[in-house]
């Protein structure tokens, strides 16, 4: 089957659609499972293999999966084709077998390189060991593949993800493969070949090939410039230090001895005339150093001889038969880093040894048929990882023997470094073809279970309420930009990210966090339209920044989902900026999230304008709750179950659909008591309860975690709770509070006294304690008449407002949201920090919804 241009102009109006020829489009599609382009085959995919959701006979029932997961990358599988970020398949698995049944269709609009697909895969035939301790883990588990729809905006995921989900015939392959690699190294080997030698004699290069060796790497380094005297300073030469193994931190000119740091000095340069662009160009001037080479089976070191300059003077003369990228670096602060130092096209990130080769194999495959040269493509793109001019060297490893394992390509930035390492690309296809066919024996079932799509989330070719699940993995704001991370691969295929729905924070694109959020909030609008009622979605995400959480937070709210657990998913090994960048976050949170059947929205429209519509949330939120989570015979406190969380959900649901919070906090608490049972701090339906009393025999309850610091009024509270579990005095608690608080810069926190007595009860001994339910319902009433009162003096003011009660704004804006004063929600929400409102999901929401209302 091919794909034709007729098929082509049935989704080339879909966003996402990727920037290329329709004949390059074609060339790397293999229909029907996989098209670089929105796949115009899913819906037949999807009635081959779907089931039509009838509410009347769906009997569907899952609490969210709440349970930390903690799966490592050194799995084979994981590492045959590297992305930026990836969450590992097993993982993913967890998630799929506690959520779906075998044939069910799970969908990830953000596949990456298909994980979820390989996951889904994988439950039909996972390694024994694996599964073993899943079964343990798991009761019930349904063994059985899944159905996996798998879609990305960037033309380089797709392609590994096609590669990862198919199955490919592995000796013919192998063959064919090994075929092309021999006919293309005869022809270019000549340039990774070296002369050994044990006394380093210079060889001329046309001499007596009697003592060829093969290159196995070629270590670079940059040339600097001494700001005292002008003259060339050879970074390896000065800063290396071959006792110790290290970098030195500081190095003497040789020429005039000062002694320097790299950053004291400037970048030494060369011009030469670029055939690639037609122009004479100056770029950052690098030298080779090393050589490491084998003969007669053994490995040796050897600085770059007479005969090794010859051979990169001759390859950098030589004229380039074949076709390879020229193309400009995409707009970005990340693509155009490197412009300073004349890395300004793709092939500049390429030494022109490793340019040849890679066009040498593309061309020798052109003719070949879709799947192979598809298999091919996959191949080089991974190895491309390590061939580049950004793969980075330790050289303590380096110097203590440690060879190619002491070399890897940067992760998540374009960043050339001063000492890099050049490697045979052919060298490392040939291993790369090993392990990919490997993986492709482990995971491909006899039929075909996924179907892959290039296109954009905010538009997918899926119809409503066809998906039983979702695990996605999507953009962190401003972390990644991953259109232009993959620009230089996808100028390799001639298919470039339309990065015009791309959902990230990239000033370059014109993109804030508000664009990121309309953007995300739109894929959301999307994965919610296409899942059936009922079900669930799995969002794991990563991200040091408050603001883009809420972002995402706010994205689930408006799109309609429902968040009802929040867990960790630790990955076990950071990215280059998670290990750079102090504020980083470690862990992944994974978010899962329902979508409400629609006879619960039916009963909402119903009672609209009444109190019960509150109750009706509260009921059907609950029943989506697990009851009982235990850890290591502990039971843990679920803060979903708890009054405030209860009290937020209910409210967001009522905002974003732009209903009336139709009760006030006191009543809402008052409420809770009145009609659903209480446990530690928790509340249950009356069919819950007695699960978690018996579990509750058998255990003890996990002590609730709180933030090590009190940062603002509404953390101080909440540690308040804690500490108060027992009544205490004023002078009990006044030293662990001022150990613990630190204020907010814009927070004006009340004194610990003002939050006492607003908050608690203190009885005749002066001791303070937690207020039952019968009378926690004034106290709330009282307080929120307090900060009602210092709200309207906000109010009143002008101009910005730098110190503030939070809780105070929280309150006004809900009174106002009552009150449909939308204007003055705006009003106030503009003379605030924008951090505040953007790194407070609450006031975010207000905020939002009111803007939109105005509009």
């Amino acid at each position: 089957m091919k794909l034709t241009k007729k098929d082509i102009d049935k989704v080339r109006d879909i966003e996402g659609f990727p920037l290329g020829r329709d004949e390059d489009i074609i060339e790397l599609s293999n229909p029907p499972y996989y098209t670089a382009c929105p796949n115009p085959f899913i819906e037949e995919f999807i009635k081959k293999n779907g089931n039509r959701y009838d509410e009347k006979t769906d009997d569907y029932k899952r609490e969210p999966f709440a349970a930390d997961v903690s799966e490592g990358k050194s799995d084979p599988i994981y590492n045959a084709h590297s992305y930026h970020t990836k969450v590992p398949h097993k993982a993913i698995m967890r998630y799929l077998l506690h959520y779906t049944n075998p044939g069910d269709i799970v969908l990830d609009g953000f596949c990456g390189t298909g994980m979820t697909g390989i996951a889904a895969q994988l439950c039909e035939n996972p390694d024994k060991a694996f599964a073993l301790k899943l079964e343990s883990e798991i009761p019930n588990i349904k063994w059985g593949a899944r159905k996996a729809i798998l879609n990305d905006i960037s033309p380089t995921a797709t392609m590994i993800s096609y590669n990862y989900n198919n199955k490919f015939d592995e000796a013919l392959f192998k063959n064919k493969a090994n075929d092309i690699l021999e006919k293309c190294k005869q022809e270019i080997d000549w340039m990774n070949q070296t002369k050994h030698t044990e006394d380093n004699n210079s060889f001329q290069l046309n001499t007596f090939m009697d003592n060829i060796a093969h290159i196995n790497y070629t270590i670079w380094a940059d040339v600097l410039i001494c700001p005292n005297c002008g003259s060339e300073i050879f970074f390896w030469d000065a800063a290396v230090d071959q006792v110790e193994n290290k970098v030195k931190e500081n190095f003497n000119c040789e020429k005039c001895g000062i002694e320097l740091k790299k950053k004291d000095c400037e970048r030494a340069v060369k011009m030469y005339y670029d055939k690639g662009i037609n122009e004479t160009i100056t770029t950052a001037k690098q030298v080779p150093v090393l050589i490491n080479y084998t003969f007669n089976g053994k490995r040796y070191d050897k600085k770059p001889d007479e005969f090794d300059i010859e051979v990169v003077e001759k390859i950098e003369n030589m004229n380039i038969e074949c076709w390879y990228p020229t193309d400009r670096m995409c707009e970005g602060k990340e693509s155009r880093r490197n412009d300073k130092f004349g890395i300004t096209h793709v092939h500049h990130f390429f030494t022109k040894r490793n340019i040849i080769a890679i066009a040498y194999i593309l061309n020798a495959i052109q003719n070949e048929d879709v799947e192979f040269k598809l298999f091919m493509l996959g191949v080089i793109k991974s190895s491309l990882t390590y061939c580049t001019r950004m793969v980075k060297v330790n050289i303590n490893r380096l110097l203590n023997g440690g060879g190619l394992f002491a070399m890897g390509a940067v992760s998540g930035t374009l960043y050339v470094p001063s000492i890099t390492a050049e490697r045979s690309i052919i060298d490392a296809i040939n291993n790369k073809v090993d392990a990919s066919l490997k993986v492709s024996k482990a995971i491909n079932g006899d039929e075909k279970n996924a179907i892959i799509s290039n296109g954009s989330t905010t538009n997918l070719p899926i119809s409503d309420n066809s998906i039983d699940y979702i695990f996605t993995d999507p953009p962190f704001g401003d972390n990644l930009n991953y259109s232009e991370l993959n620009f230089i691969w996808e100028a390799w295929i001639k298919l470039v990210t339309n990065n015009k729905c791309e959902a990230v924070v990239n000033s370059s694109q014109s993109k804030g966090l508000f664009e990121y959020q309309e953007l995300m909030t739109n894929c959301f609008k999307e994965y919610y339209r296409v899942l059936k009622p009922n079900r669930w979605m799995t969002v794991e995400f990563h991200n040091s920044k408050n603001a883009v959480w809420n972002a995402i937070q706010e994205g689930l709210n408006i799109a309609g989902f429902i968040i009802a657990d929040v867990r960790t998913l630790d990955k076990k090994q950071g990215s280059f900026k998670q290990v750079t960048t102090t504020s980083a976050v470690k862990q992944d949170l994974v978010i899962s999230v329902y979508k409400p059947k629609e006879s619960f929205r039916k009963k909402i429209m119903e009672h609209i304008g009444s109190v019960e519509t509150a109750w009706d949330f509260v009921r059907e939120h609950l029943e989506k709750l697990p009851v009982v989570v235990s850890k290591e015979n502990k039971i843990e406190v679920l803060k979903e179950r708890e009054g405030f969380l209860l009290f937020d959900r209910m409210v967001a649901y009522h905002i974003v659909n732009g209903l009336a919070v139709p009760i006030d906090a006191s009543d809402f608490y008052s409420g809770l008591d009145e009609r659903f049972i209480k446990r530690d701090g928790m509340y249950f339906l009356h069919d819950q309860v007695n699960g978690y009393d018996t579990a509750r025999i058998v255990a003890d309850i996990e002590p609730i975690q709180f933030s090590l610091f009190v940062n603002n009024e509404k953390n101080a509270i909440a540690w308040l709770y804690q500490q108060l579990e027992q009544p205490q005095t004023y002078a009990d608690i006044q030293p662990k509070f001022m150990q613990e608080a630190r204020k907010d810069k814009h927070e004006l926190m009340p004194e610990l006294s003002e939050l006492l007595e607003e908050n608690f009860i203190q009885d005749n001994e002066g001791k303070w304690y937690i207020p039952d339910p019968t009378k926690s319902g004034d106290i709330i009433k009282l307080r929120e008449k307090r900060l009602i009162k210092e709200f309207e003096e906000y109010l009143e003011g002008k101009g910005k407002l730098k110190v503030f009660r939070t809780e105070a704004i929280r309150a006004g804006f809900a009174k106002l949201w009552k009150d449909k004063d939308y204007n003055n929600i705006v009003k106030i929400a503009n003379r605030l920090p924008e951090s505040v409102i953007q790194e407070d999901d609450k006031l975010l929401m207000y905020y939002d919804i009111s803007l939109s209302r105005i509009e």
